[in-house]
């Protein structure tokens, strides 16, 4: 089954303190928290942890993020972890991964699996979509 929808990003929260990596390179990595509100097919939260080696003058760098969704999807309520990352060049999406992580299932969301993406329009729109299988 394939769910849609858009978010909005409520907040973005940079992690302070965060130890910084032994090995120095030509990009500074970061650590933030993410909240997220879904509308669409897929109705919700997420809680997210980002972390990214990213510039912020050339929009250039690299992400991972974690998030813990709790909603519905198709109506069927439940919550799930899912990971995605990508990369950029400054103008593009590249390397793109996303995953449903095993096992992180609940309520009517137990035994989901699968991938799905996500984009961010020129208008500033974010959506999201999951390709799952339930269980």
């Amino acid at each position: 089954m394939r769910a849609s929808g858009t978010f909005t990003v409520k907040a973005f929260v940079p992690i302070e303190g965060v130890p910084v990596p032994a090995v120095p390179t030509g990009l500074p990595v970061g650590v933030a928290t993410m909240e997220k509100y879904f509308e669409g097919e897929v109705v919700g939260r997420s809680a997210t942890l980002f972390t990214a080696a990213f510039d912020q003058a050339t929009g250039v760098g690299t992400y991972v993020a974690m998030e813990s969704f709790a909603g519905s999807l198709h109506g069927h309520d439940g919550t799930f972890n899912f990971a995605h990352s990508a990369t950029t060049s400054g103008s593009d999406r590249t390397c793109e991964f996303f995953t449903i992580v095993p096992s992180s299932g609940t309520g009517e969301l137990d035994g989901i699996t699968g991938t799905g993406g996500l984009t961010v329009e020129s208008d500033g729109t974010h959506r999201v979509w999951f390709e799952y299988e339930l269980g």
